[in-house]
């Protein structure tokens, strides 16, 4: 999805203050700001809108993701809003998210400009990925039935298919999907979390899907047959830059 992915991306509010017809009595009682037996004072409502902000996230990962937002280009949130035929606001909420992650950073006074990473940061992030989620795996291929393995094929398979249609944004998101399935076999909840981030951080314009995608079923295969060397083989390719 790019940036007209986003549609009338706008919050659309109820109308409000329309009283409803109440009798003689009631309607007195309401003008002197009291409150009858037949109507039992209106409950605290929490109104919620339409998250316009999520809509704009959604999308901005997605232009990052193809490279339709140009890394190292300076992009303002009054232009992009008109892109997505909303006000600044939500974009601009929706970049300072994408710069807490890492995936832009604020100019002051002008915009966030889109991070660029040097092929020293993809190898370093790589590693760090490596260093927490081989071992979890290796843990989970002796300790989790044999027969679990077999749930996750669908997910393996919708990033072959995202890979095969050359889907970026797509495969990013069932990428992440696949991992963090295989992670939580374990339990721990936090270590899926932090997972999960650093994978959001990957620049997928710099991989080559059907490679990453083959290893996903690769990686099902061999847990499946207990072939822990071709296990291991796996898990090194995956995790190489």
């Amino acid at each position: 999805m790019g940036m007209t992915g986003v549609e009338q991306a706008r919050s659309r509010v109820a109308p409000f203050g329309v009283p409803e017809q109440r009798g003689a009595d009631s309607s007195v009682a309401a003008h002197r700001g009291e409150h009858t037996h037949s109507e039992p004072p209106a409950p605290r409502v929490a109104v919620t809108r339409t998250s316009v902000r999520g809509q704009v996230l959604d999308a901005l990962r997605a232009a990052l993701l193809s490279g339709e937002l140009v890394p190292g280009e300076v992009y303002s949130a009054p232009v992009l809003g008109e892109r997505f035929g909303v006000s600044a606001t939500p974009v601009r909420e929706a970049m300072q998210l994408l710069a807490r992650e890492g995936a832009v950073e604020v100019v002051p006074n002008r915009g966030f400009r889109v991070a660029e990473r040097t092929a020293r940061e993809l190898a370093e992030l790589a590693e760090v990925r490596a260093l927490i989620e081989v071992p979890v795996v290796l843990r989970l291929a002796r300790a989790v039935p044999v027969g679990r393995w077999a749930s996750l094929r669908p997910a393996a398979e919708e990033t072959v298919a995202a890979a095969a249609r050359g889907d970026v944004a797509r495969y990013a998101e069932v990428d992440r999907a696949f991992h963090r399935a295989v992670l939580g076999l374990g339990g721990n909840e936090e270590l899926v979390r932090v997972a999960d981030d650093l994978r959001g951080r990957i620049v997928w314009s710099a991989c080559d899907l059907a490679v990453d995608a083959g290893h996903h079923v690769a990686l099902l295969d061999a847990l499946e047959s207990q072939d822990v060397p071709s296990l291991h083989h796996v898990l090194d390719a995956h995790y190489t830059v």
